[in-house]
C-alpha cells in the first residue's frame, strides 16, 4: 500500500467535479422528494390510504419494494430506496473502475508501479476513495431530510451501503478482464441481477429471496420504519470479504493482465469492418444493447403499473401528477409523468456515445483512423449516427413497450399503443439537444467536453424537481425537456418541437465545424 494517501489525493483531485455532479443531483433528488410527500400528503389519513395502496399492489411492490411506514420519511425510503441505491452502485462501480482497470488499460498503472507505489496502492485508492464519497453522501442525505435524527442516517447508510457493495464488487471484476468495459459490463450485469431478484422477491412476497439481493438490503434496513440497524452489518461484511477478495486476486496476476485470459480475434477483420460507420457500430453497439435492454424493462414496468395507478392518485397525488402532466385523466397523467422521467434517462445514453469520439481521441485511437484516407467529418458523423439514432431507437423501444401491455391491458391495443408511443418519441428532439450540447463541446472546447454530463444532470434535476417545488417558469424553460407536449393526453403542438430540432441542429453543426478546424489531440 505505499503510495496509497498521494495516489487517493491524485483521484479525488481528477473526479472531483464528477463526483460532485453525482452527488449533488442524487441529495437535491431526495430533499426534494421528501418535500414533495410532505406537500402531496400533509395529512396522516392520506399517508396511512397510499401505504394501504402501495403494499396492496404487486406491480408497484415490484417497482418500488414494500412500504414499511407512512410518515413522510418512511415514504421518502420507500419510493427512493431501490433506485437511489442503484444509482449509488453505478457511480461506485464507474469510481471503481475509472481508477483501477482503466488506468491499467490506457499504461498509467504501470507507469506508477515504476515508482515506489506498492502493488495494491491503486486498488486501495480507488476503495478508499469509493468509501469517502458514499459517506459524504449519507452524510449530505442525512441532513437533507425535514427531521435529521438517526432515521435519516439510517436512510444515508443505506444509500452507502448499496454504493459500497457494487464498488467491492467492481474491484473484483477488475480484476477478471484486460477492458475496463468489460469490467463495468460484468459490474453493472451484476447490479442488474440484483434488482431483479429485489422485484421478484417484493412482487411475489418472497422474504428470504430479499436478503440475496444487495439492492433490497436497504429497505430491510427500514428507516423511518424501525431503524434495523444490525442489517447495515450485511453489506458491510460482504464489501470487506470482496474487497479482501479482490486485493488477494490483484497480488496473484500480471500488470495489464486479467485472469480471464482475452480470446483471440480473426485474423482477418470481417468484411463489414471496412468504414467508420461499421467501427463506430462495433464500438457503440455494447453500450445501446445494454441501454435498449434497461429501456425495454422500463417500457413493460409503466405499461404494467398503468392500471394500477388509480389506487395512488387520490387528493394531493392526482395534483402531484397533473402538475407533471397536465390536466388530464390520471392515468394518462401517470403514462405521461412515468414516461417522461424515463425517457429523460435517454440523454445520458446521447451524451455517452457522443463523449466516446472524445475517449477514441484521447486515448489516440482516432490518428490512425483518420491518417487513413477517412476524413474527420464522415469519422465524426459515425459515431453521431449511433448517438442520435441510438437515442431514437431507445425511445421507441420504451413506448412500444408501454404501448403494448397498457394495451393488452386496457384491452384496446389498437387505441392504446399509438397514443403510448407517441408520448415516448416526442421526447426524442429534447434528448438531441442534449447530445447537441455534448458535440458542441466535443468540437469547439474539447477540454471541457465532460461538462456535457453536469448539463444533463442539471436538466433532469431542473425538470425532475422544478415541478414538485413549484419553480419559476424560467427556471423549466432551461430544461429543453419542459417545453415537450405532454402527451398522452394533451394537445400536441409542433412549434417547441421544431425548435428543439432547430436547436440541436445549430449546436451539433457548431461542434462539427470546430473539430473540423481544430488540431486532433
Amino acid at each position: 500500500m505505499t503510495g496509497v494517501w498521494p495516489l487517493l489525493r491524485l483521484s479525488a483531485r481528477l473526479d472531483r467535479v464528477r463526483l460532485s455532479i453525482w452527488i449533488v443531483v442524487l441529495v437535491a433528488s431526495v430533499a426534494g422528494s421528501a418535500a414533495s410527500f410532505a406537500g402531496v400528503y400533509p395529512e396522516q389519513a392520506d399517508r396511512d390510504a397510499l401505504l394501504a395502496a402501495a403494499n396492496g399492489n404487486p406491480t408497484f411492490a415490484a417497482i418500488y419494494g414494500d412500504a414499511f411506514g407512512s410518515s413522510v420519511g418512511a415514504l421518502t425510503s420507500w419510493r427512493l430506496m431501490t433506485f437511489y441505491g442503484v444509482l449509488a452502485g453505478l457511480m461506485t462501480i464507474f469510481l471503481v473502475i475509472r481508477h483501477t482497470r482503466a488506468d491499467e488499460e490506457t499504461g498509467r498503472l504501470e507507469l506508477l508501479r515504476a515508482t515506489v507505489a506498492g502493488r495494491a496502492a491503486r486498488l486501495g485508492s480507488a476503495l478508499l476513495l469509493a468509501v469517502l464519497a458514499n459517506l459524504v453522501l449519507a452524510v449530505l442525505v442525512a441532513v437533507s431530510m425535514p427531521d435529521p435524527g438517526p432515521s435519516s442516517v439510517a436512510l444515508g447508510l443505506a444509500f452507502a451501503g448499496a454504493g459500497l457493495t457494487f464498488g467491492a464488487v467492481a474491484a473484483v471484476a477488475a480484476q477478471l478482464t484486460e477492458s475496463s468495459r468489460a469490467a463495468t459490463g460484468i459490474a453493472t450485469a451484476v447490479l442488474g441481477a440484483a434488482f431483479l431478484v429485489r422485484a421478484i422477491a417484493d412482487s411475489a412476497d418472497v422474504g428470504w429471496l430479499r436478503w440475496l439481493s444487495p439492492v433490497a438490503w436497504g429497505q430491510l434496513v427500514r428507516p423511518y420504519a424501525g431503524d434495523r440497524w444490525a442489517v447495515l452489518a450485511v453489506p458491510l461484511a460482504v464489501t470487506v470479504l470482496l474487497v479482501v477478495v479482490a486485493l488477494r486476486l490483484n497480488a496473484r496476476r500480471d500488470v495489464g493482465a486479467g485472469l480471464v485470459a482475452a480470446r483471440l480475434g480473426p485474423a482477418e477483420a470481417a468484411p463489414g469492418l471496412r468504414g467508420p460507420v461499421a467501427l463506430a457500430w462495433r464500438l457503440q453497439r455494447g453500450t445501446f444493447l445494454a441501454w435498449a435492454a434497461g429501456f425495454l424493462v422500463g417500457g413493460l414496468a409503466v405499461g404494467s403499473a398503468a392500471s394500477g395507478v388509480g389506487d395512488f392518485v387520490e387528493g394531493g397525488a392526482a395534483d402531484l401528477l397533473r402538475r407533471f402532466g397536465g390536466e388530464k385523466g390520471i392515468v394518462d397523467a401517470y403514462l405521461a409523468t412515468s414516461l417522461g422521467l424515463v425517457a429523460m434517462l435517454a440523454g445520458l445514453y446521447t451524451v455517452s456515445a457522443v463523449l466516446r469520439l472524445r475517449t477514441e481521441e484521447t486515448d489516440l485511437r482516432a490518428e490512425p483512423v483518420l491518417a487513413t484516407p477517412v476524413r474527420r467529418l464522415p469519422w465524426m458523423g459515425s459515431h453521431l449516427l449511433f448517438a442520435f439514432a441510438g437515442t431514437a431507437a431507445l425511445l421507441l423501444v420504451l413506448g412500444a413497450a408501454a404501448g403494448v401491455v397498457h394495451g393488452l391491458a386496457t384491452h384496446d391495443l389498437a387505441g392504446q399503443f399509438p397514443r403510448v408511443l407517441g408520448a415516448a418519441v416526442v421526447m426524442i428532439p429534447a434528448a438531441w439537444v442534449v447530445g447537441g450540447v455534448a458535440v458542441s463541446l466535443f468540437g469547439l472546447l474539447p477540454r471541457a467536453a465532460a461538462v456535457a454530463w453536469a448539463g444533463v444532470g442539471g436538466f433532469l434535476l431542473v425538470t425532475f424537481l422544478g415541478p414538485v417545488l413549484r419553480a419559476p417558469a424560467w427556471a423549466l424553460d432551461v430544461s429543453p425537456y419542459s417545453h415537450v407536449p405532454r402527451l398522452p393526453g394533451a394537445a400536441m403542438t409542433w412549434t417547441p418541437v421544431w425548435w428543439l430540432l432547430a436547436v440541436s441542429a445549430v449546436l451539433t453543426v457548431a461542434g462539427a465545424a470546430g473539430f473540423r478546424r481544430r488540431d486532433v489531440g
